[in-house]
């Protein structure tokens, strides 16, 4: 139901406006909020649901001449320029500035929740066509990668292309140095150490670039009968474990920024250099991203020589959690299979296997940021789940 109004009135000098609700609660909503998000057509787009109000014709002192409820459903303000505004209490209890009001609408939106797991992961399994077609089961699969960080489909067809019917399921993929999709398999003169049959160490994809894709996908075409397996690790949850262990190794690597360099030609020719922090992490401290890819660690590093060796110190403990056996689960992808999964946060990697004259081991690799899977998780919970 809709929450009604039960009083409102203004307060500290009519630069607040206090909303008392039918439920004894009560909000508190700062008048030059409440004026910067008018919603009359003359200060809001409804069809672009953007803002037309200039910045610049907000005065940020802004006190409000009159309130008045309507039917305990809908304010109304006017300003000392005349101005009118309303608002529906709907609208407005969405937007009440409590920590817990905040707190939900952030849990709404971005689906801060986090499952942390180790050697005891039980890989989340779906079907790629009932993903492709049932939109509470896509629900569920963006849910699940959201909050575990990786999720397998099975029963793909097992040739090239299935992964982009997955990008227009979610909306688009990402278009990278190596093409809108690229292919891991043994290759001559390899222009990325995935392009061999050598053992690759836990990593997250393209920390070269300043915005790393944020989700991977990888389908199993064809798949080698000796190794090959795959490795995957909880990067947030070794964080947390590095932190709780060495707070200064966890320092120096959410502080210390690592040169990295990609060098060469596939879609294109290429030379990308960027700096990026091995943990990055929010105002609390909290790891929100990994960006670390010992390959494509440059081997300029631009710090102070006496630096250098506590850094490294501080990467091995890190290493070293990561490949820990608690730490890293292991599985082997089956032809058919796309294991789809937070790059941001789960870092993977590849048991060598044997060279062989031919192709033994074919998969397909895409990116999707991270903007449009969201995207594409809001808008699948608001049919089903008849959100506003």
């Amino acid at each position: 139901m809709s929450p009604g109004i039960q009083k409102v009135q203004a307060l500290d000098g009519g630069h607040l406006v206090c909303v008392e609700w039918e439920d004894g609660s009560e909000s508190s909503y700062p008048c030059v909020w409440l004026r910067d998000n008018c919603q009359c057509p003359l200060c809001f787009l409804p069809s672009a649901g953007a803002r037309r109000l200039l910045f610049e014709d907000l005065d940020v002192n802004i006190v409000m001449k009159q309130v008045a409820l309507a039917d305990r459903k809908k304010i109304f303000i006017t300003w000392p320029d005349e101005h009118t505004s309303e608002y529906e209490a709907e609208w407005l209890k969405k937007r009440c500035f409590s920590e817990e009001a905040r707190a939900k609408m952030r849990a709404d939106l971005f689906l801060p929740e986090c499952h942390y797991w180790g050697s005891d992961l039980q890989l989340p399994k779906m079907p790629f066509e009932e993903i492709m077609y049932n939109d509470e089961s896509a629900y569920k699969w963006l849910c699940i990668l959201k909050k575990v960080g990786i999720v397998l489909l099975t029963g793909a067809a097992t040739r090239q292309g299935e992964l982009i019917r997955l990008g227009h399921r979610i909306g688009f993929l990402r278009l990278t140095f190596y093409g809108p999709t690229w292919q891991v398999q043994d290759k001559a003169d390899a222009n990325n150490v995935a392009y061999t049959t050598g053992r690759l160490c836990f990593h997250t994809d393209y920390p070269v670039l300043q915005h790393p894709p944020g989700v991977q996908f990888l389908h199993c075409i064809k798949q080698t009968a000796a190794g090959g397996e795959s490795e995957v690790v909880d990067g947030f949850h070794v964080c947390n474990k590095l932190k709780k262990q060495n707070p200064e190794a966890y320092q120096i690597l959410s502080s210390t920024a690592v040169n990295y360099a990609d060098v060469g030609v596939d879609y294109c020719d290429f030379a990308v250099h960027c700096k990026q922090r091995i943990i990055d992490v929010d105002p609390r401290g909290q790891a929100i991203r990994i960006n670390y890819n010992n390959a494509t660690r440059d081997t300029v590093f631009d710090i102070p020589a006496e630096e250098v060796r506590p850094f490294y110190a501080a990467l091995k403990e890190f290493n070293d959690l990561l490949t820990s056996a608690e730490h890293k689960f292991t599985y082997k992808l089956k032809p058919g299979d796309i294991v789809t999964f937070d790059n941001w946060r789960v870092l993977h990697g590849r048991q060598s296997y044997p060279p062989c004259s031919a192709v033994s081991r074919h998969l397909e690799g895409a990116y999707a940021d991270w903007d449009v899977v969201m995207s594409r998780l809001r808008l699948l919970g608001k049919r089903i789940l008849n959100r506003d």
